[in-house]
């Protein structure tokens, strides 16, 4: 079988490295391309080099049409901003588009699901196994135990994660909405400080922790009436994103023209 050939967005980035690391270490993918902002310092230097490597032969580009002409996937964990930029770029050349972008608006995600119709988009707050398989925990749990069990979502990250809650807070936060069949901004509690009165009950509330080198911590509590039920995941290198970010490009490519999820990636639907 041919390998598939992925361009990495944000190749400069924490996230493009391990990308481009674990290409390495992974069949059925080679690297194509390596995108980074027009004006960035890294424009011309060799996409293995910036990711630890011996020397690839790839240098970092800002020009996508270019790179994508002999390409058939996009890697994107970049910020909003340039994710949508890459969105009208990669559906036209028919590229799958996997992205980890966090921080997505709703508006965002209109411009992302306008292009489903002709092209693969595989889209997820987070690529892990893990964290899909909590969300797949959470949701059933959500459904089982009525609002006597308030639910807060508790996630800390890195110094410089610069969104917060994190994409993955808030997915598992609307997997518990699913499983209460609520809408996830009618009942979001964020950000408590000073006198705030009692808890509302039926909220989904979040707290957001930054610092030090954290890959990404993240707890679903469900405190009920004497007891307390903690569903957790710790990630421990981000490799664990890119991995699963690239058996997302596998499994997409020769799929139907769609949006999809890590969830549809590793059968996780009827969880």
């Amino acid at each position: 079988m041919v390998d598939m050939r992925l361009i990495v967005a944000g190749a400069g980035g924490r996230m493009g490295r391990a990308l481009v690391r674990a290409m390495t270490e992974t069949s059925g993918a080679v690297l194509a391309g390596a995108l980074e902002s027009p004006g960035s310092e890294l424009i011309g230097k060799d996409a293995g080099v910036l990711a630890g490597l011996p020397a690839n032969g790839i240098e970092v580009s800002a020009d996508l049409w270019s790179l994508s002409a002999h390409a058939d996937g996009i890697l994107d964990f970049t910020v909003p901003a340039a994710t949508i930029a890459n969105v009208a770029i990669a559906a036209e050349r028919g590229l799958v588009h996997v992205i980890g972008t966090t921080g997505l608006s709703a508006s965002d995600m209109a411009v992302i699901k306008s292009v489903t119709s002709r092209t693969v988009v595989v889209q997820s707050g987070n690529m892990s196994l893990g964290v899909n398989l909590l969300a797949a925990l959470v949701k059933r749990m959500a459904q089982s135990l009525d609002e006597s069990f308030d639910i807060e979502v508790l996630e800390m990250h890195h110094r410089a994660k610069i969104d917060a809650p994190s994409g993955t807070a808030l997915m598992l936060g609307q997997a518990a909405a699913d499983g209460r069949k609520i809408v996830l901004d009618q009942h979001v509690a964020r950000g408590r400080d000073g006198f705030t009165g009692a808890r509302k009950s039926g909220d989904i509330g979040f707290a957001s922790l930054r610092g030090g080198t954290v890959s990404g911590d993240h707890s679903v509590i469900f405190a009920g009436p004497y007891e307390r039920i903690t569903l957790s995941h710790h990630a421990e290198d981000r490799m664990i994103f890119a991995h699963g970010a690239l058996k997302a490009a596998k499994w997409a490519h020769g799929k139907t023209p769609g949006l999809y999820s890590m969830a549809d990636v590793l059968g996780l639907g009827n969880l």
